[in-house]
């Protein structure tokens, strides 16, 4: 059989535009005679729509959008006999919530079969049970191939123990035994080192069935949530036969034999907006699979969905212009950098602003960094904007000495200069705090938090420096002083990060223990750390959490992100 596995970038609420796309994916299959096309998860309103899912109207849009699809697949000259696809579903019974999460299943432009979700994920970013009825139980549809099981994402990670246990109390794999094969529609979201587990997890999930899976994943980001496709074939043993790319939108056309001895066979490929086959094939057939796992290939993963995290916020928001506060430091350079290959350098306003404390390398090298991108560069002087407004505060500051509140005035400034520049350019600032410093509140509400989108928020400093290297290798852009000066805020005389903070290497183990390990005091303490720097930087996590509820969305990269990923109270005890 010919199947297209359709890796879908959708827009939360386009159903339009969604459809669209769904349309122009098929005619793509129906050039290559597809007898089957799979398309991910929610596709007519992509996903999450999250509250959305509360309004009649959205829902009510949704099924207007599966009509629509129906009556302009029949203007498809030999589309496929058969497409499954994801959509909002009403639930018939008077019981429950009202609508499910489901694989609908259109066979001869029919609704044959419609298979709701059956585990509802309530951990990390998810909160399907908010919204969907779970479906009780898992069916097989008689297709002109033999029996299919339908399965939905979640569907298939029962068998995840991360969290210490078993999260739900049926298997859906148990339901499908008996299957030809298995369809997986998903929207799956991206996480550093996430590929390896997720395929394991699903090779798990074949075995419990003992039939062969396509797994077709979402791919693009919305909001802050990345999905990064890389949509799968597997054989009945569990074996990867077949991978597609990682955070590309586009269409691949299989000759699947599903089978004990399962076989595949790629025939065409195509990267959206493309007419030729544009994407080398990753492995087919009996071929080892290309693992990404080890370090390099990691730090290439993220990198490609921080880019694809900047040009979809503003693909999707409308804008396409950036705004970047260039410090002559390594993450505003890194910002920088992944902005120009995400919306061209031309589309990317680099800003120095600097004040009575700013070192000359900051400026030189915030102005090759410019110069070796390509984007447009300007200098905004600090000096007596800020001198004035001294000037202005003295009385009221009844002769306090400086503090904290100087250094905090400059940062605000700064905002203030930026968010005007992308008002009066009607583009977006970036932010170019780091998680290591929104983890501890080493940033200023107002101040260099001031934009709509954070897209280092999860990523640790270290990393940063190792994002920084490998955008080098590519692109060497980013000055090597950028590289090797101890990192500064540069607000008072001679000062660095680690005047307050411990090094780097240290703060961010630290800290991915407690965000992501879920690690407190005594057990931080018996790892190795010291107990006045536990102390120290326990309590700045914990008396920092109101200036992260007014953070901008960071794009999430790790299992634990500040957001929709980390929901902890602000007054707390």
């Amino acid at each position: 059989m010919r199947v297209a596995l359709c890796q879908l970038n959708t827009v939360v609420g386009g159903f339009i535009h969604n459809v669209d796309k769904i349309c122009d994916f098929l005619r793509r299959a129906a050039a290559e005679k597809a007898e089957l096309a799979i398309f991910p998860e929610l596709c007519l309103s992509s996903y999450p729509p999250l509250d959305l899912l509360d309004r009649p109207g959205f829902v009510g849009a949704n099924a207007e959008a599966l009509l629509s699809l129906q009556r302009q697949i029949n203007d498809i000259p030999n589309a496929p006999e058969t497409i499954v696809l994801g959509s909002i579903m009403g639930n018939p019974s008077p019981k429950g919530r009202a609508i499910h999460n489901a694989a609908v299943v259109l066979h001869k432009n029919e609704t044959a079969v419609f298979q709701p979700k059956r585990l509802l994920p309530t951990y990390d970013v998810f909160d399907e049970a908010r919204y969907f009825e779970p479906g009780k139980e898992t069916q097989l549809w008689d297709s002109p191939w033999g029996k299919v099981g339908l399965s939905v994402c979640e569907d298939a990670w029962y068998d995840d123990t991360r969290l210490g246990r078993h999260l739900y109390s049926s298997d859906p794999a148990a339901d499908l035994k008996g299957a030809s094969f298995v369809i997986n529609i998903s929207a799956s979201p991206f996480e550093i080192n996430k590929r390896k587990r997720r395929q394991q997890l699903l090779a798990g999930f074949v075995k419990r069935i003992g039939a062969p899976l396509i797994y077709v994943n979402q791919v693009g980001a919305n909001d802050e949530i990345l999905f990064d496709g890389g949509s799968l074939v597997y054989s009945a043993a569990g074996e990867v036969l077949y991978e597609m790319p990682s955070f590309r939108e586009g269409i691949a056309i299989i000759d699947f034999a599903p089978g004990k001895a399962t076989t595949v066979t790629e025939v065409a490929a195509w990267q959206t907006g493309e007419t030729e086959k544009t994407w080398d094939k990753m492995f087919v057939g009996s071929q080892k699979p290309q693992r990404t796992s080890d370090a390099e290939g990691d730090l290439e993963l993220l990198h490609k969905a921080l880019v694809t995290g900047i040009r979809d916020y503003f693909r999707k928001t409308g804008f396409k212009r950036a705004v970047v506060g260039l410090s002559g430091g390594i993450d505003s350079a890194v910002i920088a950098s992944l902005a120009a290959e995400a919306l061209g350098p031309r589309n990317v306003l680099g800003v120095s602003m600097p004040s009575q404390y700013s070192s000359s390398h900051s400026l030189s090298d915030a102005e090759a960094l410019a110069r070796a991108i390509g984007c447009e560069y300007r200098v905004l002087s600090l000096k007596f904007v800020f001198s004035a407004l001294l000037m202005e505060l003295k009385p009221a500051f009844g002769g306090l000495p400086p503090d904290v509140t100087e250094e905090n005035i400059q940062a605000r400034m700064r905002g203030v200069m930026l968010m005007a520049l992308a008002n009066k350019r009607n583009g977006l600032v970036l932010t170019t705090g780091n998680k290591s410093e929104l983890g501890v509140g080493y940033c200023t509400t107002y101040g260099d938090m001031a934009g709509a989108l954070a897209p280092l928020g999860d990523v640790y400093k270290t990393l940063v420096y190792k994002l920084a290297l490998g955008i080098n290798k590519h692109n060497p852009w980013i000055p090597q002083s950028t590289l090797t000066k101890p990192p500064s805020a540069e607000l008072r005389p001679n000062q660095t990060d680690q005047d307050s903070l411990p090094p780097y290497e240290i703060l961010d183990k630290l800290l991915e223990m407690h965000f992501e390990g879920l690690a407190e005091e005594q057990e931080l303490i018996r790892a190795g750390f010291a107990a006045d720097v536990v102390k120290k930087i326990l309590h700045l996590v914990r008396s920092s959490e109101f200036k992260r509820r007014q953070a901008a969305p960071a794009l999430k990269v790790t299992s634990k992100a500040f957001g929709l990923g980390r929901r902890i109270p602000v007054a707390k005890s």
